[in-house]
């Protein structure tokens, strides 16, 4: 039984935030300025599973490093978007993209930036930790803070609500 107040079954797309949700907020720095992510594994697997299915993921983050492009696109997501100043805007593109209808899509996002997507979409998700902000406009509030399985969260419960979850692709990468 899913812990997500929304019909679970109308999900056909999952879009993440990176920064906050997909990784932790607080990022190191390499020596050359570069932010250093770390990500969750559960999270990778989950999305892999997503794409197997059938399901539409997208990234649409603020940053910019290729090391996001090369772990996001190595797990078969085909929708990255970085360097978004303005959020929605890429938002847009995914939707004339992918040709799904906002109530199809669960976007997960922890600051003011993701706002105006998370109003625009039909299941709008934050992290434990995200701001207040934006936990008042959630449907739902994960228990796992960002970059600690947030995304594993709410894949598995949408494709297990989908009979999705523990499928012949299941088991392998």
């Amino acid at each position: 039984m899913s812990s997500i107040n929304y019909d679970l079954k109308k999900i056909r797309a999952f879009v993440f935030d990176v920064d906050g949700v997909l990784s932790r907020e607080v990022i190191p720095l390499h020596p050359n300025g570069d932010p250093m992510r770390t990500v969750s594994t559960k999270d990778g697997y989950a999305i892999q599973l997503a794409v197997k299915k059938g399901y539409e993921v997208g990234i649409i983050t603020g940053g910019y490093t290729e090391a996001v492009r090369l772990r996001f696109s190595r797990l078969g997501v085909r929708h990255i978007y970085q360097k978004s100043s303005l959020k929605i805007h890429d938002f847009h593109d995914f939707m004339e993209k992918t040709g799904l209808l906002p109530e199809q899509v669960m976007y997960v996002g922890d600051d003011i930036p993701d706002r105006p997507v998370m109003q625009a979409v039909g299941l709008p998700v934050a992290p434990a930790d995200a701001v207040p902000e934006v936990k008042a406009i959630a449907r739902y509030i994960s228990s796992r803070k960002g970059g600690e399985g947030v995304a594993r969260d709410v894949i598995e419960q949408t494709l297990k609500a989908q009979g999705d979850w523990l499928c012949d692709e299941a088991f392998g990468w």
